[in-house]
């Protein structure tokens, strides 16, 4: 099909009796705050805004909860399992309320729920046995690995479930308890597959709270909180980091990025444009490690851009319940406009909109999947993370001219290499100033794949046994013989 354009979309009656969850309670909310339909514009439901007093009371379960929940590792590796099969039971449920407040197509929202559910039972495999560090005739050294205690887990809108939901299997395997923050953008679908824990969870060991800033700003610096782990942008991830140093409080941070993929001289442009291109606009290009720019030969250039754009225009755009939807709208108004601005900033220097390059002008924030050339480094979408569905296409003379620029960056989340010659890929890798390099893919997450910014991209890992551990304490028993 052509390009095209769709807007509507599906209401959602009162958010279909959405709670905070409170010590395994549904808790009617005090106050609340408006959720708009991105496919829309308008007003799609109220979410709860949480009170100072809640978050005490919630903070304080969660604390009575982790006092048994540590204990009994059998007990927690039942449990997770449980929970990822009752996911998996209420994920076309949970999808219908995701996609609604967040835009993306319906078969990525049931994905999200799916992968979620897959952590859970990765988490619950993973073997968590102490390490000898010795055991001789003079003394027995052993590494155990204890829980924090309270961990607050705060999901950004672009994968609300499937962020929470990884930071949850990770903090739990180990025997803390969770209460988990969303975006006030998309509060919705989280706090509903918290509601669904509670079938199979101790109260207070999965809790949730939804607000706006200030709700973030009280979890941080509650007395009972022990680990932050966030995702988000980079200059909110300053202030957690910043809230957690009076109460030395643990943090896990993985913030934004500039992802650059470079593509070598020995790449086939027809071969690897609908890899860049997929990669590059995942989840409508609101991916953290989404490629942000593409470095190419001069002699590719013209063909990687033509083969990008063809692509790019024949992508349907439009509302997430349609199932010939390749990309929904922008999640919010506030990110549209930073895309807007980007690109109409770029056009206005000299770049050239291959594809793309205006939003809808209907109702509901849709944007065309964009590819820009005749631009370079110093322009705004090229320096800055656009987060959205535009994409700059650069050429290079030389290989190092192209690492240079790539790392020019404060940014250093992940990068890529496209090339016909694996070796020389992984070579190239080597190079790149990123927590992730991927050969001929990009923005692939495992979970036994270390994820971790380097620069202003983040602090700490997530996923893999290297991130878990981030959520205990080292202790070391040494016993004298």
């Amino acid at each position: 099909m052509s390009g095209t354009t769709r807007t509507g979309g599906q209401d959602l009656a009162e958010a279909a009796a959405i709670a905070i969850i409170i010590r395994g309670r549904c808790v009617k909310p005090e106050a609340t705050f408006e959720v708009v339909n991105p496919a829309t514009g308008r007003f799609l439901a109220n979410a709860p805004d949480a009170t100072p007093k809640q978050l005490d009371d919630t903070m304080e379960g969660a604390l009575a909860a982790f006092h048994s929940w540590k204990v009994d590792d059998a007990a927690r590796v039942a449990a997770m399992y449980a929970a990822a099969e009752v996911m998996e039971r209420h994920a076309a449920d949970l999808a219908q309320i995701l996609t609604a407040e967040q835009g993306k197509p319906l078969r990525e929202s049931v994905a999200e729920v799916e992968t979620t559910a897959r952590w859970f039972r990765w988490y619950a495999d993973l073997d968590i046995t102490p390490e000898v560090a010795e055991d001789s005739d003079v003394r027995r050294v052993v590494v155990h690995r204890r829980p924090l205690g309270p961990v607050i887990a705060i999901a950004p809108w672009n994968f609300p479930i499937q962020s929470a939901g990884k930071k949850a299997a990770q903090a739990l395997r180990v025997g803390n308890t969770v209460v988990v923050k969303p975006s006030p953008f998309t509060p919705l679908a989280t706090l509903k597959w918290v509601e669904v824990l509670q079938g199979v969870l101790a109260p207070g060991v999965v809790s949730a709270l939804s607000g706006g800033a200030q709700l973030g700003s009280w979890m941080t610096s509650h007395p009972l909180t022990r680990k932050i782990s966030f995702t988000g942008s980079t200059a909110t991830g300053k202030l957690v980091a910043a809230a957690a140093v009076p109460d030395l409080k643990r943090t896990t941070l993985e913030l934004g990025g500039n992802d650059a993929a470079i593509v070598l001289d020995d790449a086939d442009p027809a071969a690897i444009a609908a890899g860049i291109f997929d990669r590059g606009f995942v989840n409508c290009g609101q991916t953290c490690a989404a490629i942000k720019r593409v470095y190419v030969p001069e002699k590719l250039h013209d063909e990687l851009v033509d083969a990008l754009a063809a692509i790019a225009d024949n992508k349907v755009v439009g509302v997430g319940t349609d199932p010939t939807t390749d990309y929904g709208p922008v999640n919010n108004r506030i990110q549209l406009g930073i895309v807007t601005d980007l690109v109409e900033d770029a056009l206005h220097k000299g770049a050239h909109a291959a594809a793309g390059g205006t939003r809808h002008d209907g109702e509901g924030y849709f944007y065309r999947p964009t590819i820009l050339s005749n631009l370079d480094d110093g322009v705004r979408i090229v320096d800055e993370e656009q987060f959205g569905p535009a994409l700059p296409v650069m050429s290079y003379k030389t290989l190092d001219e192209a690492l240079a620029r790539a790392n020019d960056s404060k940014y250093g989340l992940g990068g890529s290499v496209w090339t016909s010659d694996l070796e020389r890929g992984e070579a190239v890798a080597d190079r790149i100033e990123a927590g992730t390099v991927w050969v001929n893919n990009h923005a692939q997450t495992l979970p036994h794949q270390p994820f971790a910014g380097a620069k202003w991209s983040g602090i700490g890992v997530e996923n893999s046994r290297l991130g878990m551990l981030e959520f205990t304490q080292v202790q070391a028993v040494h016993v004298a013989r």
